[in-house]
């Protein structure tokens, strides 16, 4: 081989190695945020104030299993079954994509599993014919989507098995507060926002905006922890004063 010829291939091969380790990273990211976990932003106050407008959240997608819904990019392929699938536990808060249309992807709480019986008295939940322990716990900033805010009474609630958050009720007979009892079907679950009367969740239908009985399928993964928060409200503030929005104190904090 000529000397001219080894030239001419040295930058080639190197050119394919570059590209070679590019695609490798590309697949690796995919894989991991596919497989493992993947990044979100809360969009809206429906799940205040467990979690704010601005919050980047970490999403843990073996725990559940996967699904078309798991895969990190929207991609339009009929519903499959989960894979190494397993049911979430009440309480816990998840990432779905909206059954109503399948590219946005919603965050709620899990309230009701297959065979649960859920009814909303008064806005406080009842699960198979006994009342969830709800506690005063003091008064509450809740925001609103549209940048503004309002009081809101603070309670914790417990649900059966001891798990406990905090949720905001913004009025007493709510258009929600009252439902009528529904038996949670095979492959569904019933979820509700922390916000209790700024939610459209499982009391909701699908057609009205909301999200009814939650197909497991739709599952993306569970939120374990707020990675980076933001207040979003600091955008119609000059730039210089734009760092003062990071929540600093929310940074790596679990979820619950």
């Amino acid at each position: 081989m000529s000397t001219e010829t080894t030239r001419a291939a040295k930058p080639r091969q190197s050119w394919l190695s570059s590209i070679s380790q590019i695609a490798a990273i590309v697949l690796a990211v995919f894989v991991a945020k596919g497989a493992l976990a993947e990044p979100f932003y809360v969009p809206s106050a429906s799940m205040e104030p467990t979690l704010l407008i601005g919050d980047a959240l970490l999403a843990s997608k073996f725990p559940y299993g996967y699904s078309a819904a798991s895969l990190p990019i929207h991609i339009t392929v009929p519903t499959t079954e989960r894979i190494l699938g397993h049911l979430p536990k009440r309480g816990d808060v998840v990432v779905f994509r909206w059954p109503g249309d399948t590219s946005q992807v919603w965050v709620k709480r899990v309230i009701g599993l297959p065979g649960d019986h859920v009814q909303m008295r008064n806005g406080q939940i009842w699960l198979n014919g006994a009342a969830v322990a709800l506690k005063a716990d003091g008064l509450g900033e809740a925001d609103q989507d549209n940048g503004s805010s309002e009081i809101a009474q603070r309670y914790i609630e417990t649900l059966p098995g001891g798990t406990s958050h905090l949720i905001f009720k913004l009025r007493m007979n709510g258009t929600l507060d009252n439902t009528a009892e529904v038996t949670v079907p095979p492959g569904r679950l019933f979820v509700m926002g922390d916000n209790r009367d700024n939610s459209a969740d499982s009391r909701v239908p699908v057609t009205e905006g909301g999200v009814g009985l939650l197909p497991v399928t739709d599952l993306v993964g569970r939120v374990d922890a707020i990675v980076g928060s933001w207040d979003l409200g600091i955008r119609s503030q000059p730039v210089w004063t734009w760092l003062s929005g990071f929540r600093l104190a929310r940074f790596f904090s679990a979820v619950h």
